[in-house]
């Protein structure tokens, strides 16, 4: 089975959601026999690559960087969004980390580019605004050798 994880930005400008979509559907599109899709389900990227994972059929594993982590959604569509996903999800893998803190997101980041097979981040290649943030993610796969698939339109900045 081919193991893919997600890592990217929470916010994407909205004239760059149709880029990213279509990304994400030619990086499921190119791969055939059994997928796994690994995502922590934050809003954004990685809602957005598990919506597109399951429409190919894909098994979703969802990493929860920690206990109160549904506290963490400033949104309430995200939440939803969060809550629709996570019950689609094959299986479920829970950090061991009470509260939502850059080290809990980093330790979903990690072990998501650790257990993948090739890692897709939705960034814009600017260094992280924190700890567990995507750049230091993609480093991170990069490190082990990881295959990571950057999907971003140049030119366009994160609001």
């Amino acid at each position: 089975m081919k193991r893919i994880g997600v890592t990217g930005h929470r916010s994407i400008p909205d004239r760059l959601l149709g880029h990213v979509e279509s990304g994400l559907r030619a990086v499921f599109g190119s791969h055939e026999g059994p997928l796994e899709a690994f995502s922590s389900l934050a809003a954004g990227a990685d809602q957005l690559f598990a919506a597109v994972a399951l429409e190919h059929g894909a098994d979703l594993t969802v990493v929860i960087p920690s206990g109160d982590y549904e506290e963490s959604f400033e949104d309430a569509g995200a939440l939803a969004g969060y809550r629709q996903l996570r019950h689609r999800a094959a299986q479920e893998v829970r950090m061991d980390f009470p509260h939502s803190t850059d080290e809990a997101y980093y330790a979903a980041g990690t072990f998501i580019a650790g257990s993948c097979d090739r890692l897709v981040a939705v960034w814009d290649g600017l260094p992280a605004r924190g700890h567990g943030g995507t750049a230091e993610i993609v480093a991170y796969a990069r490190a082990l050798g990881k295959p990571v698939t950057v999907i971003w339109r140049e030119g366009v900045t994160r609001d």
